[in-house]
C-alpha cells in the first residue's frame, strides 16, 4: 500500500519566508547598533589616548602644545609659503609613535607648494589609525596632494579646542595659535586677544569643565559641491546670511548660530574638502583643518562668518575656510552627538541638542561660567 507524502503548500513555504524576513528586519538593525557601539567604543579610546599624550605634554613642556607652530617670518595671510607644524605632531612621541616622530623635521614648515621641495612628505602621506576614527566611512581621503611627489596627506578626525564663540571670546580654548606675525596684530579693530601657549595655570574654569579635543568627519576628495539637502552635508563649509563682529550680545550670537542651522537645503557650500585634510600641518586663521570651537551645537554644519573685523588684512568673507570668528563645530556619525576629551583627561559623550550658553562656557578656559557635571 502506497502512502501520501506530504509537503509544503506555498501558502506555507510563503509564511516561513515571511517569518525570516521579519526575524532578520528586526536582527540587522541590532547588529549594525551593536558594530557602531563597538566603533563608537574605539573613538573614545583614540580620543583618551590624545587626551593623555596632551597631559605628557604638558608635564614635559609646563604647557599644551599649540595649534599650529609656524615657522615662516613672514605674515601667512599675504605671503604664505607653507602651514606650520600642528599640535599633533609633538604628542606622537607619547602614543606609541616614536619611529615617526623621529622621522619628523620639525625646523621646517609643512610642504605645500611645489617650490618648497619634499620635506617632510613620507611621514606626512602616513595614515595613522590613532587619528582616524572608524565611523567616518570616508577615510581615509586623498584631500590634497604632497608637492613634488604622488602622495597625499594623511588625515585626522580629531580636532583641537580653539575656544568658544569667535565674537564673544576668540581664543579662548585649549589648543590654540602662539603669538606670531600672521596673529600678533589681533583683530580690527584692537580687541584683547589672549594667545598660546596654554598652561594648567591658565584654564580657571577647570579642567573638568574645558574642552580639549573633539571629532569632525574628513572632507570630501575633489572639493564636491555638496547642498545642505546632501546626506554628507557636515562634510563641508557654508555661509552664515548673519553676520556676528566681534563684540557681539549672547542674542547676536544666537541669532547668527540660527541662521546657520537653517540655511535653505538647495544652498550651495563654499568649500567641502578641507576639514581634516591634514594632521601634519595647520593654519593660525583656518579652523577646520584640525581644529574645532564652541560656537554651533555639535552636528550642526560650519559656517564662516561675514564679520567687518579683520585679522591682518584677511576678512572671512575672503576665506572659504572658516575663521577665528566663524563656527566650526565637531560632528561625527555617532547618533545624537559627538565624543569629546577635556582637559583632564576624560571623555564624554556631547549631545547634539547641548544647551547653547552650556556648550560655550565648556569652549573657554578662563570665561568664569558656572557649568554642573549633570549638564552636558
Amino acid at each position: 500500500m502506497r502512502t501520501a507524502r506530504r509537503g509544503f503548500t506555498l501558502i506555507e513555504l510563503l509564511v516561513v519566508i515571511a517569518i525570516i524576513a521579519v526575524l532578520i528586519a528586526l536582527l540587522l538593525p541590532a547588529v549594525q547598533a551593536a558594530r557602531e557601539a563597538a566603533r563608537r567604543a574605539q573613538c573614545t579610546n583614540q580620543l583618551k589616548q590624545l587626551a593623555l599624550a596632551v597631559m605628557n605634554y604638558e608635564s614635559a613642556n609646563g604647557v599644551f602644545p599649540a595649534q599650529s607652530m609656524t615657522l615662516n617670518t613672514g605674515d601667512l595671510s599675504g605671503q604664505k609659503t607653507g602651514l606650520g607644524i600642528s599640535w599633533i605632531p609633538p604628542l606622537l612621541q607619547f602614543t606609541e609613535q616614536q619611529p615617526i616622530y623621529n622621522a619628523l623635521n620639525f625646523n621646517v614648515d609643512v610642504v605645500v607648494t611645489a617650490s618648497q621641495g619634499q620635506a617632510n612628505s613620507t611621514v606626512a602621506s602616513m595614515s595613522l589609525a590613532l587619528l582616524t576614527c572608524p565611523s567616518d566611512n570616508m577615510q581615509p581621503q586623498k584631500l590634497r596632494a604632497i608637492p613634488n611627489t604622488t602622495l597625499f596627506f594623511g588625515n585626522t578626525n580629531y580636532v583641537g579646542n580653539y575656544g568658544g564663540p569667535g565674537p564673544l571670546n576668540p581664543l579662548s580654548g585649549t589648543i590654540i595659535p602662539n603669538r606670531n606675525l600672521t596673529m600678533s596684530t589681533g583683530v580690527t579693530p584692537a580687541v584683547p586677544v589672549s594667545f598660546g601657549p596654554i598652561t594648567i595655570a591658565s584654564i580657571t574654569d577647570g579642567t573638568s569643565n574645558t574642552g580639549l579635543i573633539s571629532e569632525r568627519l574628513i572632507g570630501s576628495a575633489s572639493n564636491p559641491a555638496l547642498t545642505r539637502s546632501d546626506p554628507e552635508y557636515l562634510r563641508g563649509q557654508w555661509h552664515s546670511p548673519v553676520p556676528a563682529p566681534y563684540g557681539s550680545s549672547a542674542a547676536t550670537v544666537n541669532s547668527y548660530v540660527s541662521a546657520c542651522n537653517t540655511i535653505a537645503p538647495s544652498t550651495q557650500n563654499r568649500q567641502g574638502n578641507q576639514a581634516g585634510e591634514m594632521w601634519i600641518g595647520a593654519y593660525p586663521l583656518w579652523l577646520v583643518y584640525n581644529s574645532y570651537n564652541h560656537f554651533g551645537p555639535p552636528n550642526q554644519i560650519a559656517c564662516t562668518n561675514d564679520a567687518t573685523q579683520s585679522w591682518n588684512g584677511t576678512t572671512e568673507t575672503s576665506l572659504y575656510e572658516v575663521g577665528p570668528l566663524g563656527s566650526a563645530p565637531p560632528n561625527s556619525r555617532h547618533s545624537g552627538g559627538v565624543n569629546e576629551a577635556f582637559a583632564d583627561g576624560s571623555v564624554h559623550f556631547m549631545k547634539s541638542s547641548v544647551n547653547p550658553q552650556t556648550w560655550w562656557g565648556l569652549g573657554t578656559r578662563n570665561g568664569g561660567e558656572v557649568v554642573s557635571s549633570d549638564a552636558f
